[in-house]
């Protein structure tokens, strides 16, 4: 137990570094260079200066209106430094910003062009190994639909972290829901076509409002945690992620709106997609589903649901980790969590050499 000299000096010392230096966390970004870009995708590899990356290529897939710092949060607290950190080779893609003259772009534009067009460029510059994909949120949901959708793709597994797929199992959306379902979706249908989407600060504050519980405490939880450098690091980190919030294009927001939230059609693992239906049981390759025990925004029956699709998939583990929709990917528990589930995974289907 921290004696109060011990507790007055630590906080004291993060109280400064935050007053001086701006806080406490370690925000430098892990080195990277550009491989492959083009519209709406910028494809990067990391970079490990005097250091040997080895295995089939690992691709981070972020979902649409999240910030890649999903994966590289802060050091210490970073899933791409964790895994470069293990000596694999690994690779980024970066959808960038999204502005109203991206208005009709559905999701149809990520799964025919950007994903597959970035694990071709990903295999390409490994040499032409398969890649593994590690995917959070959406992401997952676009990586398997492409998977499935194009299976000659060069993708040899698949690890999806919180992504959702029965929206009548998310208790957030319920209260709403019979709103939605007597208006026939009228009620947001004006608004995002009006505005080309959903903009920025309206994702930025949907995201904050899930973990309303953590926002109203954060100034109790502030104080009582003065001098936990790591803890308060953390919160900085968090912040940051929120503040770069990216807008959704209008028409990905009303195919996000109308088919996955309104009418639930993908909870069987099938969904119509510029007039063609791409069903989730068509993916083989092995899949790590894994849910966050108190995530709000995904939580683990909206999940589990997509481990019960992917009924021809090479295996299929489902695995519940501690932390909400952020915390569970990149939380400070998922660094001995949800991290060494992901490492098992890649252990099995894409060993390192020795």
């Amino acid at each position: 137990m921290t004696s109060a000299p011990e507790w007055v000096s630590a906080a004291t010392s993060n109280v400064l570094a935050k007053a001086l230096r701006g806080g406490v966390a370690d925000l430098r970004p892990v080195p990277r260079t550009l491989i492959d870009k083009g519209p709406t995708r910028s494809v990067y590899r990391f970079l490990a200066p005097g250091r040997t990356l080895a295995g089939e290529p690992v691709l981070l897939v972020p979902p649409l209106a999240a910030p890649v710092l999903c994966f590289d949060l802060r050091r210490g607290c970073s899933l791409a430094e964790h895994l470069i950190d293990g000596g694999r080779l690994l690779y980024l893609v970066d959808y960038g910003t999204v502005s109203f003259a991206n208005r009709r772009l559905g999701l149809e534009h990520w799964i025919d062009e950007v994903l597959p067009r970035t694990v071709r460029a990903v295999s390409r510059d490994a040499g032409g190994a398969p890649v593994h994909i590690v995917a959070w949120c959406l992401g997952g949901i676009m990586s398997l639909l492409t998977h499935a959708d194009q299976p000659r793709l060069p993708i040899a597994s698949i690890v999806s972290v919180a992504a959702p797929i029965d929206m009548t199992a998310i208790p957030l959306v319920a209260p709403i829901k019979p709103l939605v379902d007597v208006t026939k979706g009228w009620i947001l249908t004006p608004a995002y076509r009006l505005l080309g989407g959903a903009p920025r600060a309206l994702v930025k504050r949907a995201f904050q409002l899930s973990a309303i519980d953590k926002l109203v405490t954060r100034p109790a939880a502030i104080l009582s945690h003065l001098d936990d450098r790591d803890f308060l690091a953390q919160l900085e980190a968090v912040d940051r992620f929120t503040d770069n919030m990216v807008a959704y294009p209008g028409r990905t927001f009303g195919q996000l709106y109308h088919r996955l939230f309104r009418a639930n059609d993908l909870v069987e693992g099938e969904v119509d997609l510029g007039g063609r239906r791409i069903c989730l049981a068509n993916v083989k390759a092995p899949v790590l589903v894994i849910a966050g025990a108190t995530d709000a925004i995904a939580p683990e029956p909206a999940v589990r649901k997509l481990a019960d699709v992917l009924t021809n998939a090479a295996s299929v583990h489902f695995d519940v980790c501690p932390g909400g929709h952020l915390g569970v990917l990149t939380g400070r528990r998922a660094r001995h969590t949800t991290w060494p589930r992901i490492d098992a995974f890649l252990a099995t289907h894409n060993p390192l050499p020795g």
